[in-house]
């Protein structure tokens, strides 16, 4: 992970990537890193969930290590988010706040998402909600992938699937995505990546889509 302070006093910006699984957000957080080293500005990388103690669980629960229900696997989510907030070793809240530009392989979108295919959208927003007046993204950018293409690549790099990766359900998600953006639109900023694109195109939208917040 590579990070530069871009200035005291100057707030960093923060932006969240989200998409189903299989959208390529890992491969994309990489090459903006690299384009925007190019353009001077090193940044932080991150990922939820994350490698701390709550995250480790969660990631226990995903590959089926340990059985929980899907509303207790969202609090989870909500405490980990936290955690990655405001730790004390290396909480992304903190870097933002001292001119770290930070990219985060999700955040409470991803949440918005997946948790209320089993409980209420606004139920999830509002246990989200420490966390948006916490730190809110810059941008969202939602590299949206059609699920058939998600799960072939899935199937290509992976060697087990996780709890969430299932056609139905990645559907869903997809869909929910696009009701969480609608009711959201008010208050966050969001961009529309077609992610089934060559991985050069759809980081090429991502520049795109970003660049204006770096006065480029």
């Amino acid at each position: 992970m590579e990070e530069r302070r871009e200035g005291k006093n100057k707030k960093g910006k923060f932006i969240a990537f989200e998409g189903i699984d299989g959208s390529g957000k890992s491969t994309q957080i990489g090459l903006l890193a690299e384009r925007l080293k190019k353009e001077g500005i090193c940044c932080y990388t991150t990922m939820e969930p994350t490698n701390a103690p709550v995250g480790s669980l969660i990631r226990q629960v995903l590959t089926g290590r340990i059985r929980m229900d899907n509303k207790a696997i969202a609090g989870l989510f909500v405490a980990d988010r936290l955690d990655h907030l405001l730790n004390e070793v290396d909480g992304i809240a903190a870097k933002v706040g001292e001119g770290m530009t930070v990219l985060t392989d999700r955040y409470y979108f991803s949440s918005y998402a997946y948790h209320s295919v089993d409980m209420p959208m606004e139920w999830v927003v509002k246990a989200n909600e420490q966390s948006s007046l916490i730190l809110r993204p810059t941008v969202n950018l939602f590299i949206d992938v059609d699920p058939d293409v998600a799960l072939e690549r899935i199937a290509r790099n992976r060697f087990h699937q996780e709890l969430f990766e299932k056609r139905s359900r990645l559907v869903e998600v997809r869909e929910n995505y696009k009701k969480a953006f609608a009711l959201l639109a008010g208050e966050e900023k969001c961009a529309v990546i077609d992610g089934n694109q060559s991985k050069e195109a759809v980081a090429d939208g991502i520049w795109e889509a970003v660049r204006g917040y770096f006065g480029r």
